[in-house]
């Protein structure tokens, strides 16, 4: 299982790839601001969605996460123990 630290980075990664690195993986390291706010789209958004859904085996709330550190806590809530 990865750190929290890990899990963040990883996340970040997948942001940067489902908007095909309009929003880089440092910018969304980097603070606390909504992912929406960083640029990510509603497509980006599916995207990201998708792609944490199939890497972690976890069903993602489109509703529960607008930050990186939401999203953080939705997947750690959701992993199998």
């Amino acid at each position: 299982m990865l750190t929290d630290g890990e899990l963040r980075e990883r996340l970040a990664g997948l942001v940067a790839e489902a908007t095909d690195g309009e929003v880089e993986a440092a910018e969304v390291l980097a603070g606390t601001a909504r992912l929406a706010d960083l640029g990510v789209t509603s497509l980006g958004f599916l995207r990201l969605i998708d792609a944490v859904e199939t890497e972690f085996g976890v069903e993602v709330d489109p509703g529960a996460f607008e930050t990186l550190d939401d999203l953080v806590r939705d997947v750690r809530a959701r992993e199998p123990r």
